[in-house]
């Protein structure tokens, strides 16, 4: 424990920089700044979702913004300031979990961005140096961002046409209109980094990625080409525990879990694209995807997990109703590699829906409500192919969030607490957060993750062991 109280003095001790810079953009920004890119990058249309979540409370819902190329030429060396934050992050577990430590998350973080505009091209890098004391791994794995760094963008934009922006490498991939809840958004997420306390930012995940960006008055196209599979940042038993269908139970350090993850280049790939536009006060907006399911949900006859081959098609709207926001949004989920749904071992697919709702409620306190489902197709074949003893599902999973987020002291102080329930499988997960900007440099923060329900093979209540607080003191230059 000594160690954690010297690791926050250390940073709170910190010399504050000479020059105050404000806090640039990041990974996974609010939905707001989602607005103001596409006001940037596409003349004349109003925003559209994860996207982005335009017009939603905080939340994760959006990407970096895309800096437009202008006129102007700039010359080689006219480079923009580093910036950054540097951050301690401490997160200690509520109870005793046999596979795990005491210590979800331990870890100093460097954060720096940089940004070149060379001629009509904007060059951008984004980068996290991280020592952290519960995964003593310091080797850098850039695609499950453990170790001592993580690159989070390194990109090049041009617009090679008035009505074109081309971004090539690492980049932030949002879209769709859910509140932490994604349906046609198939960007890798970290759920890790979400359910042991990091900001949420960190649960939009890097894909390293092509993305052409159209504009025309009619509608704006998206393209997004992946070369090699983007694989989530998933829950693998290294800082959580969770239920492995092999082992029958909960498991953790102890049964890592090592899936077959595809990585050929222009073989394993994906493709994404979306179609977007106004409609009155309404932005509506159509989506595609063919890819994998972004988790290791697959088994082989030999006990292997891995990634089954995946389709996705579906829709999107966003506007003002009585004095709020309301979002819908669904899509046909279609499982390649057993289109019968017959095969236990692999998903079914599915149909999804999301219905949604934001408003004021009062000054400076905001409500959003959202109702999800997930209806699982050839529910029948499932059933009847279930090893015998399998306690059987539902078809229909229900699920529903609520959001509060109340400002005070000038906007210094955010409170906000976010649940997802399930009525009918009886789990869920509340996050609190709490944060406070003592000035334009600091800002403290603190919360928890709570997990509940009564089965361990449910998605939150199998991380009920994994139940915790988080603190942090960010200082930004």
């Amino acid at each position: 424990m000594w160690r954690w109280v010297f690791f926050l003095c250390v940073l709170i001790a910190a010399p504050a920089g000479a020059q105050e810079l404000p806090l640039p953009s990041g990974l996974g920004e609010t939905p707001q700044e989602e607005e103001t890119e596409k006001a940037a990058d596409e003349p004349g249309l109003p925003s559209g979702l994860e996207t982005a979540e335009p017009g939603l409370p905080s939340g994760l819902a959006t990407s970096a913004p895309a800096p437009r190329i202008t006129q102007e030429r700039r010359s080689d060396s006219d480079f923009l300031p580093i910036t950054g934050f540097l951050e301690g992050r401490v997160g200690p577990r509520l109870q005793n979990d046999p596979d795990e430590g005491a210590f979800t998350i331990g870890e100093a973080r460097l954060r720096l961005e940089a940004q070149w505009e060379p001629g009509d091209l904007v060059v951008r890098v984004v980068g996290d140096g991280v020592f952290d004391q519960v995964v003593k791994t310091r080797e850098p794995d850039l695609e499950t961002g453990e170790g001592a760094f993580d690159l989070r963008e390194a990109n090049i934009v041009w617009r090679p046409l008035p009505f074109a922006d081309l971004k090539a490498g690492r980049q932030i991939l949002t879209w769709g209109v859910g509140d932490l809840i994604f349906i046609n958004d198939l960007f890798p997420k970290d759920f890790k980094s979400f359910f042991i306390g990091r900001d949420e930012e960190y649960l939009k995940a890097p894909s390293d990625a092509v993305r052409l960006s159209l504009f025309h008055e009619f509608a704006n196209i998206d393209l997004v080409y992946t070369p090699r599979f983007d694989a989530d940042r998933y829950i693998d038993g290294s800082r959580l525990s969770y239920f492995n269908p092999i082992a029958g139970s909960v498991v953790g350090e102890s049964f890592i879990l090592r899936p077959v993850t595809p990585d050929d280049w222009f073989s394993d790939d994906e493709f994404a694209g979306r179609a977007y536009r106004q409609l009155g006060a309404f932005e509506v907006a159509a989506y595609g995807y063919i890819g994998r399911f972004k988790g290791p949900g697959g088994v082989t006859p030999t006990g292997d997990f891995f990634f089954p081959k995946l389709a996705v098609y579906g829709a999107s709207m966003r506007g003002p109703w009585r004095g709020g926001v309301v979002t819908a949004e669904f899509g046909r989920y279609i499982s390649q590699d057993d289109s019968l749904g017959a095969d236990p071992l692999i998903p079914n697919g599915d149909f999804r829906v999301l219905i949604g709702y934001e408003k004021e409620i009062a000054e400076e306190l905001t409500a959003g409500v959202q109702y999800f489902a997930q209806v699982r197709s050839d529910h029948d074949a499932f059933l009847a192919a279930l090893p015998a003893g399998a306690e059987p599902r539902d078809r229909v999973r229900y699920l529903f969030t609520l959001r509060l987020t109340k400002l005070a002291l000038n906007q210094n102080l955010t409170i906000s607490a976010f649940n997802f329930w399930s009525p009918n499988e009886h789990d869920g997960h509340l996050r609190l957060r709490a944060s406070y900007k003592l000035n334009d440099d600091w800002l403290v923060e603190g919360g928890g993750n709570f997990f509940y329900g009564p089965r361990n093979d449910i998605f939150f209540s199998q991380l009920k062991d994994n139940t915790n607080l988080f603190f942090a003191a960010r200082r930004s230059f």
